[in-house]
């Protein structure tokens, strides 16, 4: 009879499941349809391009020298690549694209839901990654030629891998775990810190043992050897990406707004100028702006601690002197604000108890630090979208436990 019951529960949790990945496909592809790319544009096209027709990874040309990408993150370049040996038509050939960024995001919602299990009763897990599928933000991000959908879906098994990680001995869960961080780190530079804090996160407060710990740094480096060999043979330099410089100057200089300034005037344009046009532009780019983004941070710390603190607020909240498009639709700027109120009220109420929940608060302080010692743009929302939501359960689960006197 018990067996029974658990069966039954279990085909009913299943049908639920289903449920969510098959609403999340449909309500995406009409976004697609409508508000979806039809090209690749902008860094992608360039990227792709030079990929496709030269054989190498290039963002910059000068006359006919194609200097090799140390720029961008390579991963979404390979991911967009992938699709061009399908050799369709452009517009079929970023359909394509955008519908494997529904899969991706679709299956995310159901891993979601199990990351909310290990803190919550299974009603309030369901309801989360419902609210995760339909979010505007997230069911938008599908449409666009941009890897915050692919960052998103490894952001997501990331979280999932090291929760398991950290309760279980199974040597699998070591290995998806590394090959999810190395593909993170392969997306964003910055993700190398969250890694090494995670890990060591791992070591002081979950107990786990030095060995798991080597065997995900062993893994992960062998999932980015190949690129990250390449730039040592290239380059002599043991890096992935050299954009650090850049993006801090992007956010912090004397037109920077929350979504940062690319306005190059005067003695910085003349420095930008005398670069040699060989294969380490790039690097010698990327100093020049850290050498002036250092420069105005030091000569102007209120001006900037200010602007910080700003970037910080339009992360978790919403920025209120946007100036991208649409971005005060009320079905955009509303949830975010809701969701920024209600994680916050959150992290408040919660027991500091749970040493994994206390890690889940830990990386989102991490990423909101991070991200705002830059620049806010929209699409970086989702880095933090699922933690603001297993925060606002809190907050669900203290309303319905206090006024309905019920747990599950």
């Amino acid at each position: 009879m018990y067996l029974n019951k658990y069966q039954f529960f279990k085909k009913k949790e299943t049908a639920a499941l289903i449920s969510l990945i098959l609403l999340s496909v449909i309500i995406r592809i009409p976004i697609i349809l409508i508000f979806g790319d039809t090209s690749l544009e902008h860094e992608w096209k360039t990227l792709v391009n030079n990929l496709i027709e030269h054989g190498v990874l290039s963002y910059r040309n000068f006359d006919g020298f194609l200097v090799p990408n140390l720029w961008m993150p390579p991963l979404y370049s390979y991911y967009l690549y992938l699709f061009s040996v399908f050799d369709l038509g452009e517009q079929y050939y970023v359909k394509l694209i955008l519908l494997s960024q529904i899969l991706l995001s679709s299956i995310s919602v159901i891993i979601f839901y199990k990351i909310n299990e290990i803190f919550f009763s299974k009603k309030i897990s369901f309801y989360s990654a419902l609210l995760f599928s339909i979010f505007p933000l997230h069911v938008y991000a599908c449409s666009q030629i941009s890897s915050a959908s692919l960052q998103s879906f490894f952001t997501i098994l990331f979280f999932y891998f090291f929760l398991k990680f950290t309760e279980k001995k199974n040597f699998l869960l070591n290995i998806l775990l590394s090959i999810t961080a190395g593909f993170l780190i392969l997306l964003r530079g910055e993700f190398l810190a969250l890694l090494l804090l995670s890990l060591l996160y791992s070591y002081f407060f979950l107990k786990v043992s030095i060995k798991k710990i080597l065997i995900v740094i062993l893994i992960t480096l062998i999932t980015v050897s190949p690129y990250l060999i390449r730039n040592i043979l290239v380059f002599e330099k043991i890096t992935i990406t050299k954009s650090f410089g850049y993006n801090l100057w992007k956010g912090n200089n004397p037109n920077s707004t929350v979504e940062g300034s690319t306005l190059v005037r005067n003695d910085l344009a003349k420095k930008i100028d005398k670069i040699d046009k060989n294969k380490f532009y790039e690097i010698n780019f990327d100093k020049i702006f850290l050498n002036q983004a250092t420069k105005n941070i030091i000569e102007e710390p209120k001006r900037y601690f200010i602007l910080f603190f700003k970037k910080l607020l339009s992360f978790i909240f919403i920025d209120l002197q946007s100036t991208q498009p649409n971005y005060y639709n009320i079905f955009h700027y509303l949830p975010l604000l809701l969701i920024g109120l209600t994680s916050i009220t959150g992290i408040i109420l919660y027991d500091r108890k749970s040493y994994r929940f206390n890690y889940l608060i830990l990386v989102f302080v991490a990423n909101v630090i991070i991200f705002s010692s830059f620049f806010i743009l929209p699409r970086y929302k989702l880095a933090i979208l699922p933690l603001q939501i297993i925060f606002s359960n809190v907050l669900v689960d203290y309303i319905y436990n206090k006024f309905f006197n019920r747990h599950e």
